[in-house]
């Protein structure tokens, strides 16, 4: 399983039109839409854990067969960050 981000403008007509990049395989896919507005996201990202829990996010990953320990998978990914965040 492959997680993607994608950025996109829902237009006036309500339609999304998503390209995936090119490595990604053909064949069935499951897209999740998290909608936010800046001023939602930020009071998320400022919240406690109270509010963390009743996040629609969390949870997301609960039934991903491919994260084995969550806590170090998370970690792993804020190296990864770090890392393309200083070159």
């Amino acid at each position: 399983m492959k997680t993607l981000t994608l950025h996109c403008e829902i237009s006036p007509s309500r339609e999304i039109n998503i390209k995936v990049p090119d490595e990604v395989p053909l064949g069935p896919a499951e897209v999740v839409i998290v909608i936010a507005s800046p001023a939602e996201a930020i009071r998320e990202s400022a919240g406690t854990a109270g509010d963390m829990l009743q996040s629609p996010l969390f949870g997301l990953w609960a039934d991903r067969e491919d994260i084995g320990d969550s806590v170090e998978y998370a970690r792993q990914l804020r190296t990864q960050a770090e890392q393309r965040n200083h070159g």
